[in-house]
C-alpha cells in the first residue's frame, strides 16, 4: 500500500505493508540511516525519531498510524555546516564513542529540551534513562545536553529551524 509521510519537511510516499515498521521505512525506502536498529522493541532507544515534536521509536511505530504525522529525523535536524544546537553540543563535547546509541540520545534530547529549557542535571539523567549506551558515555551526554540547554537559552526562537 502507498502510504504519504511528510520527513524532514519533504512530502514523500512509500509503497510499504501496513505493519512496516517506521524503521524499516526510514532506513530501506528513504535511505536514513541516523535512526538505527538497536532491540526493536521499543527499548532501547537507538531508532528514536520525532513525530510531531515527540520523541518515538520508530521500531515499533506502524508506518500506517502516521497519517499528518510530521517525521524528523537526525538527518532532518540540521545541516553538516549548520548543525541543530543539540548536535553541536554532542560534537562539542565528544559525546559519542561507538557513537551507536547517539541518534536516541539526541532526538530524545531535542524533546525534552523542547520541553525543559533550563534542566538540572538529574533532569537530564531520567529524561535519558530509558536510552541505552553501553559504552559508558553517559556522562558526556549529560554535559551535551546541559551544554545544549545554555545554548538553546541564547538563540532567538525565530532562528532555530522548526522541528
Amino acid at each position: 500500500m502507498k502510504y504519504p509521510l511528510n520527513v524532514n519537511g519533504k512530502a514523500v510516499t512509500v509503497d510499504a505493508d501496513s505493519d512496516t515498521p517506521l524503521l524499516y521505512v526510514l532506513r530501506d525506502n528513504l535511505a536514513l540511516h541516523g535512526p538505527k536498529y538497536g532491540c526493536g522493541l521499543g527499548q532501547c532507544g537507538a531508532c528514536t525519531v520525532l513525530i510531531n515534536g515527540q520523541a518515538v521509536r520508530s521500531c515499533v511505530t506502524p508506518v500506517a498510524s502516521l497519517k499528518g504525522g510530521k517525521i524528523v529525523t537526525l538527518e532532518g535536524l540540521g545541516t553538516p555546516e549548520k548543525p541543530h544546537p543539540v548536535q553541536q553540543a554532542f560534537i562539542d563535547e565528544q559525546a559519542a564513542q561507538c557513537g551507536y546509541c547517539i541518534n536516541g540520545m539526541v532526538m530524545q534530547s531535542v524533546d525534552f529540551l523542547s520541553k525543559n529549557a533550563r534542566p538540572t542535571e538529574g533532569q537530564i539523567q531520567e529524561a535519558l534513562a530509558a536510552n541505552l549506551c553501553r559504552c559508558g558515555t553517559h556522562t558526556r551526554i549529560v554535559k551535551a545536553v546541559k551544554r545544549a540547554s545554555d545554548a538553546l537559552a541564547m538563540v532567538p526562537v525565530t532562528t532555530l529551524k522548526k522541528v
